[in-house]
């Protein structure tokens, strides 16, 4: 029998779609954010007609008692993904903007890893994943996930830590996270890192690839899986998109505050084995597709509308530029007067050209996307459709990430894409539970 999974910092429940996929019982859990334990209690309780598995609290005020009547002799395995903003160049950012003293290594949230491992060491877990951002390798000077193999490794475990690339695992983005894995060391067995399933088409090396050779020097690095094997190429923005319904075909059409439980009909078919998969995770096809909201960014709409596929914020504030300077002069606008700085305050975009050049950015149809982030909530131009004028919605935000179709999001908008931002892809996570069933099958 299969331990139980106690999944901890679960978010809306990326890692523990994958786990549940893989066969796993996700038995208890831990969410400080309400809006993300509300849709993780949904789609892996609720659907099901199960009572809540998942509590809603403060995992630093809870006592790992709680969950000890949650498995028998099987045992149990923890994962999860403590938070990352202490360690990401965004959180980074954000906090230095608050102040000099607002620096990243005095956020407590860097060191909720600490009660992570307490709860696997008061459960006796037999195994342990845990995921995060590959910055967590250099919180001021330290490493956290060798701080987590030291320390797993003085408590009985055999444990290592790579870097793995969603892309490689089917999911149609460029995202790399850092797992820490674990499995106690009286176990005969290991676990082995997933062997990728998809590549790239070409010599390329993404950003944490490149470090490789530095990360060796770490005792506890494990390269991963080479994908010289993988028959398939990487999983497309196109591949993603292509049935999905059109929502807004011009800069003209008409904006729909469109709500998230609103089913709307697939453009065609299923057109490839990754769009039937993301229709049929739950066993049955998904005939509707839901949460196909998008944000209102009416000033923008018709900037997105000229921009080229793989287009950045310069791009952007050229187009705008132009788009003024015609409007002014159709206006008869003189350079300088208030009516002329009233037109481009209202035409052109203001953050800083020297700073957020990557801060808007269109997909390209024919390459997996660059990585979501939980900023999503905030606005969508770092992600904006390769095809039509505007940012991304929901759903599709939830395909880059591989979140099935049948997945609900029964909160805001805002909440929706802050939860995708923040999860592990489900398929990323599938592959590695597949790794963790088999060691304990062969046990």
């Amino acid at each position: 029998m299969l331990p139980k999974v106690i999944d901890l910092f679960s978010g809306c429940g990326g890692l523990a779609l994958g786990f549940e996929k893989a066969g796993f019982d996700i038995v208890a859990g831990v969410e400080l954010m309400p809006e993300a334990c509300q849709t993780i209690s949904y789609n892996l309780d609720f659907r099901y007609g199960k009572e809540q598995t998942h509590i809603c609290g403060d995992i630093t005020e809870m006592d790992a008692a709680i969950f000890k009547n949650k498995f028998g002799d099987e045992g149990c395995i923890v994962i999860g993904g403590p938070p990352c903003q202490a360690y990401s160049l965004a959180g980074r950012a954000k906090l230095r903007s608050l102040g000099d003293d607002r620096v990243n290594t005095r956020d407590a949230r860097g060191y909720l890893y600490q009660d992570f491992l307490r709860f696997v060491y008061d459960l006796n877990a037999k195994a342990v994943i845990m995921e995060n951002v590959p910055e967590s390798t250099s919180f001021g000077e330290m490493n956290i996930p060798e701080i987590v193999c030291d320390s797993l490794i003085e408590h009985g475990y055999k444990a290592y830590w790579s870097i793995l690339n969603s892309a490689d695992f089917g999911v149609p983005q460029l995202r790399e996270r850092v797992f820490v894995v674990g499995i106690k060391e009286e176990s005969s067995q290991n676990i082995d890192l997933p062997i990728p399933t998809h590549c790239c088409n070409g010599e390329y090396q993404t950003a944490y690839q490149k470090r490789f050779e530095t990360y060796k020097k770490n005792s506890h690095f494990k390269l991963p899986n080479s994908s010289d094997s993988a028959t398939n190429s990487w999983v497309t923005v196109g591949d993603a998109f292509s049935d999905l319904p059109v929502l807004f075909p011009s800069p003209e059409t008409k904006y729909r505050n469109i709500k998230l439980n609103e089913d709307m009909d697939y453009r065609c078919e299923p057109q490839n084995e990754y769009q039937h998969l993301m229709r049929t995770w739950y066993g049955m096809e998904s005939f509707a597709s839901s949460a196909n909201a998008f944000r209102n960014n009416k000033r923008d709409f018709v900037i997105f509308s000229k921009m080229k596929q793989g287009d950045d914020y310069i791009a952007a504030s050229r187009i705008a530029d132009e788009l003024f300077e015609k409007e002014a002069e159709i206006f008869g606008y003189k350079p300088g007067s208030m009516e002329y700085l009233k037109l481009k305050k209202k035409m052109v975009p203001v953050y800083d050209r020297d700073k957020f050049e990557r801060k808007w950015r269109r997909l390209e149809w024919d390459k997996p996307s660059h990585t979501l982030i939980a900023h999503l909530s905030k606005d969508t131009y770092s992600h904006i459709h390769p095809i039509e004028p505007r940012g991304i919605s929901v759903r599709e935000a939830a395909r880059i990430q591989s979140f099935p179709d049948d997945f609900f999001f029964d909160c805001s908008m805002g909440d929706a894409f802050k939860q995708i931002g923040n999860a592990v892809p489900p398929l990323l996570a599938y592959s590695v539970a597949t790794q963790v069933k088999d060691a304990f099958k062969e046990g």
